[in-house]
């Protein structure tokens, strides 16, 4: 372990308010924040204030979202916090859904005979309705 020391400096409040919401969505404790932040900030200087993904190991994937589905999903951290008895991230959150999404999709491929919804159809291959869209299937 590199020997380490210790930094101290007086910030805003509102600064510091930002600073904390933002560790407490990485899960990572204030040190390994702001060791993280100070790492990215001087890799960024040296590359002429461009980021670039240097070992390529992790990717920043950021989207919007609506106020109602930020404050559903604010709600289900706070129920699954109190739930678990620790602090569930954002971030833990989402990449939980995505990686339960990919794992349920991965296995019923193209190769396997699985269609997706944006796939074409085969040539005259017309989407069948459901058995209860269908008269003659109801015996009508």
């Amino acid at each position: 372990m590199p020997a380490t020391k210790n930094l101290c400096a007086q910030i805003s409040l509102e600064l510091h308010q930002k600073i904390s919401e933002a560790r407490e969505e990485s899960g990572l404790t204030t040190a390994q924040y702001i060791t993280e932040l100070l790492t990215e900030y001087f890799k960024m200087k040296e590359n002429g204030g461009n980021i670039t993904m240097t070992n390529n190991t992790t990717r920043t994937l950021a989207f919007q979202i609506s106020e109602e589905l930020f404050q559903r999903i604010k709600a289900h951290l706070e129920r699954e916090s109190a739930r678990l008895g620790r602090k569930v991230t954002q971030r833990e959150f989402v990449l939980g859904v995505i990686e339960g999404a990919l794992n349920m999709a991965e296995p019923m491929d193209v190769d396997e005979g699985y269609v997706g919804p944006c796939e074409a159809q085969p040539e005259g291959g017309d989407i069948q309705p459901q058995e209860e869209d269908n008269p003659a299937a109801l015996g009508a």
